[in-house]
C-alpha cells in the first residue's frame, strides 16, 4: 500500500470518526431535550394530536386534628383518592389542550388501618365509589411564554350524599377550578423551580360543607435533576378556604420522578400536614404513573 493511499484511508477514518462522534453527541443532546421529566412539567402544553394520561393515587391518613383552636388525638381515618387525568392537544399553535378528570375514592374511619382503604368495602366504617368527573381545558394565555399555563375544570359530583354512617366520601357541591402553572429552569439546567396557584369556587348544594366557599392554594416545588431521566424534589403547599366554612392547612413534602421509558414516567411523593385550623393533621403517600404519546 503506497503512502498516498495510506493518507487517503487515514482521512476517511478521521472523517468517519468525527461524523460518528457528532451524531452520537447530537443523539444524546436530542434525548436530553426530549426527556419527559424535564420537558413536560404541568406548565407545558401538548402538541396537536399528542396525549397525556396520568393515573395518580393519594392515600391520606390522620390520627390528629385541630378544630376551634384545640388540637387533639382521634381514631385513625383514611382517605384514598385515585384520579385519572386525560388530555390531548387540539390546536395548531399548541396553545390549547382539552381533557377529562375522573376521581374514585375509598375512605375508612373508626381506627381502621391505613391500608383498609384497599379493601374497597361498603360497611359501617367504609365507603367507596366514583365521586366526580370534570371536563377541562388547559391553555397558554401569553404567546411565546410556554412555561406559563392555566388549567380550568368544572367538577361535577356524581354522588348523592357526602356522608353515610358518618363516613365522608366527597363533597356534593360543584367546583369551578383554575390552576395557574409556571416553571423556571436555572441556567445550569440541574435545578427547576415550579409554582402552582390553585383556586376553587364551590357552589350548588346547600347541604355540602363546601357550598359557597372559595379556596386559594399556592404551592412551590424545587427539583434537582441527577440525570436527564430522574429528579428529586421538595415542596411546600398551603390551602386557605374562605366563605361559609373556613379552613386552612400547610403541608411539607418531598419525592422523586423517574422516566421508566420514553412513554412512561413514575412519580412518588410524601407530605406531612404540619399545621392547620379546622382540619385533620395527617400525612399522605402518593404514587403516580404518567404516559405521554
Amino acid at each position: 500500500m503506497n503512502h498516498k493511499m495510506k493518507n487517503s484511508i487515514s482521512k476517511i477514518l478521521l472523517i468517519t470518526a468525527l461524523v460518528v462522534s457528532f451524531n452520537t453527541q447530537a443523539q444524546e443532546d436530542d434525548d436530553t431535550t426530549k426527556s419527559n421529566i424535564q420537558t413536560y412539567t404541568p406548565s407545558k402544553l401538548l402538541d396537536k394530536g399528542q396525549w397525556d394520561v396520568k393515573f395518580f393515587n393519594n392515600l391520606y391518613t390522620e390520627t390528629k386534628a385541630k378544630f376551634d383552636g384545640v388540637k387533639f388525638d382521634k381514631d385513625r381515618e383514611n382517605y384514598f383518592t385515585s384520579t385519572l387525568d386525560v388530555f390531548t392537544g387540539i390546536s395548531d399553535n399548541n396553545r390549547l389542550n382539552i381533557g377529562l378528570l375522573l376521581e374514585y375514592r375509598s375512605n375508612t374511619i373508626n381506627g381502621k388501618s391505613a391500608t383498609s382503604v384497599f379493601s374497597f368495602a361498603d360497611d359501617l366504617s367504609s365507603r367507596n365509589g366514583l365521586s366526580s368527573l370534570a371536563p377541562a381545558i388547559k391553555w397558554q394565555p401569553i404567546e411565546g411564554v410556554g412555561n406559563f399555563s392555566i388549567q380550568s375544570a368544572f367538577h361535577i359530583p356524581i354522588i348523592n350524599n357526602e356522608s353515610e354512617n358518618n363516613v365522608f366520601l366527597d363533597q356534593t357541591a360543584y367546583t369551578f377550578q383554575n390552576r395557574f402553572f409556571y416553571d423556571y429552569t436555572l441556567p445550569s439546567g440541574n435545578w427547576q423551580l415550579f409554582t402552582e396557584l390553585n383556586t376553587e369556587y364551590n357552589f350548588g348544594d346547600e347541604a355540602s360543607f363546601a357550598n359557597k366557599t372559595f379556596v386559594v392554594a399556592p404551592g412551590i416545588f424545587m427539583s434537582y435533576f441527577p440525570s436527564d431521566k430522574s429528579t428529586v424534589l421538595g415542596f411546600v403547599q398551603h390551602s386557605q378556604r374562605f366563605g361559609d366554612f373556613t379552613q386552612d392547612y400547610t403541608a411539607l413534602g418531598f419525592g422523586g420522578k423517574y422516566q421508566l421509558t420514553q412513554l412512561l414516567n413514575l412519580e412518588i411523593l410524601y407530605s406531612k400536614f404540619v399545621r392547620g385550623n379546622d382540619t385533620g393533621l395527617g400525612q399522605s403517600f402518593n404514587i403516580g404513573l404518567r404516559a405521554l404519546f
